[in-house]
């Protein structure tokens, strides 16, 4: 067993997931994956069955009945983790948009005292390759926005690509995490910030998928929107986990 677990969340990412996981399972260091699959109709969770024999328990399944969000899905595979005594902790997506290598960055980042390590598309510029220019501007909008709101010095407070220290998450009431979508990054950063933790963003340059369909919609947009207010606001009036 390794002391790192790779949280993926799927739906519908039969196209990638195959690849995802061999691409991560080959890395240097050794990296256990749980993949948590909100029963994806393309038979996404059958595939990662159907894989698990070839990896000496380093590979896990966690189906979900329906589609509950991404935020969720992380929190779902937190408590596995925490469950199961992992010291490293990363979120990473199925699509390959985060490369499977940055992970040994993103790793020896926390290894050299880092508490939160950020996988950032806007700590040097814009590291954005095959958006559109409005999935840009929306996503290089929305962090100076949450700067501005939030006081975090964060350049992509969005982004997905992460790894926690263990003790990150156990200090955190995940029972208290609210949002589902971009807005769920973005508060699990903030509660880190509040609690003090050493973040550090590592420079990453980011792909839009080849393969399968973006999750994005207006409902996820407009949580972001609303939700980081709300989360000023719920850390002004309340005490302790808000």
């Amino acid at each position: 067993m390794s002391d790192s677990l790779v949280i993926i969340p799927t739906y519908n990412e039969l196209e990638n997931i195959e690849a995802i996981i061999t691409a991560v399972m080959e890395l240097k260091k050794q990296f256990d994956i749980l993949v948590v699959d909100d029963n994806s109709p393309d038979g996404t969770h059958q595939a990662v069955r159907s894989m698990m024999n070839r990896y000496d328990g380093r590979l896990f399944l966690e189906v979900r009945k329906d589609k509950a969000g991404l935020g969720t899905a992380y929190i779902h595979g937190f408590k596995w983790a925490l469950e199961r005594d992992y010291e490293y902790i990363f979120e990473m997506d199925a699509d390959f948009s985060h490369k499977p290598a940055d992970l040994l960055r993103l790793h020896r980042a926390c290894l050299n005292g880092a508490d939160v390590a950020i996988g950032s598309r806007y700590k040097r510029g814009v590291n954005v390759v095959n958006w559109p220019l409005y999935r840009v501007l929306l996503s290089y909008g929305a962090s100076f926005y949450v700067k501005l709101i939030t006081g975090m010095r964060i350049h992509d407070p969005t982004a997905g690509f992460v790894c926690y220290r263990r003790k990150v998450l156990e200090a955190i009431d995940l029972e208290a995490v609210k949002f589902i979508g971009y807005a769920f990054q973005i508060e699990m950063k903030f509660r880190a910030y509040l609690k003090k933790f050493k973040v550090e963003e590592i420079s990453i340059i980011f792909v839009d998928r080849e393969k399968g369909k973006s999750k994005m919609n207006t409902s996820i947009v407009q949580e972001a929107i609303f939700g980081v207010i709300s989360l000023k606001f719920r850390s002004i009036f309340k005490k302790g986990d808000f």
